[in-house]
């Protein structure tokens, strides 16, 4: 699926873990890797993290987060993007589904980082996070396997799940089967 034009994915709640403070939740995919997450919700029902220094953290995952899996095609490795309205960010690479690369992760260190951008709106929040080409796992031009997702955190300190879909009975975006097709960078 080329992506030269803007593209909006609805994600979906893992039926386990509903968040009645959600009414939906998408992510616009443009070509550069650029994503926009746009959360539908009542926000004085969920944690959103507070604003933070920019920069790399790990955990954020374990709260309100928008997260995206890339791999280049088929291959086996992928990296993991967690997106926090805090400002942090996180990046992994993976020689295979969950399997951790750290060499590979420490050619990922800054000054190459994820440009992100959040802002509240009326009916929810908007997180733009613009991905340099330097931390996907291809050149520029390659057709990319994308997983979608996003964690939400309720007031009540439970979390819902979110993705394209959720081909198990428990919530895991690292399964490629909940991934979307090709786009091209």
């Amino acid at each position: 699926m080329p992506c030269a034009a803007p593209i909006s994915l609805p994600l979906v709640c893992h039926p386990a873990t509903p968040c009645a403070a959600v009414r939906a939740l998408s992510v616009e995919v443009m070509t550069g890797l650029r994503l926009t997450y746009t959360l539908h919700a009542d926000l004085a029902q969920l944690r959103i993290p507070a604003p933070a220094p920019p920069g790399r953290a790990d955990g954020l995952w374990q709260h309100t987060c928008f997260e995206a899996f890339i791999s280049a095609g088929a291959e086996a490795s992928y990296r993991e993007f967690n997106f926090s309205p805090s400002g942090q960010w996180a990046v992994y690479a993976f020689s295979a589904e969950r399997v951790r690369d750290l060499s590979a992760e420490h050619a990922l260190a800054p000054p190459r980082a994820p440009r992100l951008h959040w802002a509240a709106t009326a009916g929810g929040l908007t997180l733009h996070a613009d991905i340099p080409a330097t931390l996907l796992p291809a050149r520029t031009g390659a057709a990319l396997h994308i997983g979608l997702s996003a964690v939400i955190e309720a007031r009540d300190g439970s979390l819902s799940y979110w993705a394209l879909r959720h081909p198990a009975a428990r919530p895991d975006f690292h399964q490629k089967s909940a991934w979307i097709g090709h786009l091209s960078t």
